[in-house]
């Protein structure tokens, strides 16, 4: 059973309770639901942090593959854009092996998405030849175009007025091969999904490298088996376009495309080192243009969500860098980068919480004042007062906090054990009380039941000094073996005694019934009697033809002696 709201799902079955998914979303896009973490599409940009994060695999994309093969059955000619970042992934492979392999999937050519980087290089270099000081942020990334327009809609005027890459690249093929190829885009990146569901027109579906290597798979296509000869991208091969999949990669393109000082251009990676770095940027006091190139993954697109590994940053750098090329003799490049518009944000609205609603939120987890705020983030959520605002809105549930479960779970313990006939302790592997009930003091006599008085539960109390049965309890850690249905005297009762491990070697749990007892005492006659009763019927089944109706008199005396012994509570 899945849910499939969105881009990004969760598969219900899997989804295991551990709210990783939570700790790690930037945004928390997040919902519990009957203990399931759901992904909010309208609250999510789209980083697949959440994909990456999941232990158990919960969290899965939007499979967009056969739409691919029935794109290539559909149009004439269907082109691949392949993302820069091809190279680290694809690291010991022959470039022409790549295309070949593609190729073989159906696809007429195989272009570089690094053409398209190079039109917006070139627009934004137009854009920073405007000495007039403000801050332009880049449209590369689309997770950064998400984020800003639904979190920080402040900054979303900054944004450079051009498309993405990809679109630019997309635009860049239809000018020389016609409007009516297809086109199917491949990155690590998920957030590619949603730009070709909002430009259909330009881009026809976009898939991840995971995809690619799963369709080779299924068709049986190895780097191996593929004739290299004579294969290139079409129209041509990009050049500084494809520095862009590292951090700093597009501000070395627009470089390579005007005069601009250092100053004047800064990259940051990862969406909370982008965070921290738009704190303070309306009062940033500016002398010329600031241009920010963001990038939503640490490091780059080369650590994208569906990237084969998520690490190797350095030597991945370097594969992209060694593989790019500088044609100083054709730089600056033509402006030819075509306009995106300005984009319209979308922003999550902001709600407004009182200190009363949010007090009120608290104490449904038992937290009544600041001191009961752990702010352990166990639940996800970066301290107790989110989760609360968590819990207004209906995204989590109170049994995400682990400090209230464990309360909660200690109080119907305590109640349980204060409850019952018998008398129960715990002790840990030093034989000291962790915890026991009034009868268990009760039953070890006055001196002992005052202290548990005074000190309920008589936490630490070696149980030598208390009871003289403490070797059992001794004998059970050492031979981690259980010590059941055990009937022995104390004092001037009989004890029914079962002591075993809840945990071997560390906790040893005891429960004592003094059978002496008369309520005890009819309990046990009659579980005594019911047992007579099952084996007399067994019995009587094998042999009903000789007993006839003696087997339903012998069942109706044996009742009547438990019907006369017994309370209705107990029957």
């Amino acid at each position: 059973m899945k849910r499939k709201a969105g881009i990004i799902f969760t598969e219900i079955m899997e989804c295991q309770d551990c709210f990783k998914c939570i700790r790690e979303c930037p945004v928390k896009a997040i919902k519990v639901e009957n203990a399931c973490a759901a992904v909010i599409p309208e609250l999510c940009v789209l980083c697949g942090h959440c994909v990456e994060v999941c232990p158990n695999g919960a969290k899965h994309v939007r499979d967009d593959l056969q739409k691919a093969r029935d794109l290539l059955k559909s149009k004439e000619m269907v082109f691949a854009s392949l993302a820069p970042s091809f190279v680290s992934e694809f690291p010991d492979v022959p470039t022409a092996s790549v295309i070949r392999a593609i190729k073989r999937l159906g696809f007429h050519g195989v272009s570089e998405t690094a053409l398209g980087a190079e039109r917006v290089s070139g627009s934004s270099a137009k854009l920073l030849e405007d000495r007039t000081p403000r801050v332009i942020i880049s449209t590369a990334c689309p997770v950064v175009v998400n984020y800003l327009g639904k979190y920080h809609p402040q900054y979303a005027s900054y944004l450079t007025p051009h498309v993405s890459p990809v679109l630019a690249h997309c635009k860049l093929l239809r000018e020389h091969f016609g409007q009516s190829i297809g086109i199917v885009f491949f990155s690590p990146c998920i957030a590619k999904k949603a730009e070709a569901d909002m430009d259909p027109d330009l881009l026809d579906i976009a898939l991840t490298f995971e995809d690619l290597r799963r369709w080779f798979n299924e068709e049986q296509i190895s780097f191996e088996n593929v004739d290299p000869d004579e294969e290139s991208f079409v129209p041509y091969a990009a050049r500084e376009g494809a520095l862009y999949p590292v951090d700093g990669g597009m501000i070395a393109g627009i470089k390579s495309n005007c005069s601009v000082m250092e100053r004047d251009c800064m990259s940051f990676s990862g969406i909370k080192n982008i965070q921290k770095a738009l704190v303070g940027l309306n009062e940033m006091r500016l002398t010329s243009p600031v241009f920010l190139e963001l990038l939503a993954c640490e490091g780059g697109c080369v650590n994208g969500p569906k990237a084969s590994q998520r690490a190797a940053t350095a030597w991945k750098r370097k594969q992209i860098i060694s593989y790019a090329d500088y044609p100083s003799q054709e730089i600056p490049r033509q402006l030819t980068a075509q306009s995106g518009g300005v984009l319209s944000p979308d922003p999550v609205p902001k709600k407004e919480y009182s200190d009363k609603i949010i007090q009120q939120a608290l104490q449904t987890i038992g937290k009544y004042t600041p001191e009961d705020e752990l702010n352990c983030g166990g639940c996800g959520y970066d301290n107790c007062r989110e989760f609360s605002k968590a819990l207004i809105d209906g995204k989590a549930e109170k049994v995400m906090c682990v400090a209230y479960m464990r309360k909660l779970a200690q109080k119907k313990t305590n109640a349980l054990m204060e409850k019952t006939p018998s008398a129960i302790v715990l002790t840990d592997e030093e034989i000291k009380i962790i915890e026991c009930n009034l009868n268990f003091a009760r039953m070890l006599g006055p001196d002992v039941e005052r202290a548990y008085r005074e000190k309920p539960g008589l936490e630490g109390t070696f149980l030598r000094e208390v009871a003289p049965f403490h070797s059992l309890f001794k004998t059970v850690l050492e031979k981690q073996e259980d010590l059941l249905n055990r009937d022995m005297r104390y004092k001037k009762s009989v004890l029914h005694v079962d002591v075993f491990s809840i945990e071997k070697g560390r906790v040893v749990c005891g429960i004592f019934q003094d059978i002496t007892n008369p309520t005890i005492h009819k309990e046990a006659m009659i579980q005594k009697a019911q047992k007579v009763i099952k084996k007399n019927l067994a019995t009587v089944q094998q042999i009903a033809y000789l007993l006839g109706e003696n087997a339903a008199e012998s069942e109706v005396i044996l009742n009547s002696i438990i019907h006369s012994i017994s309370t209705p509570e107990i029957e």
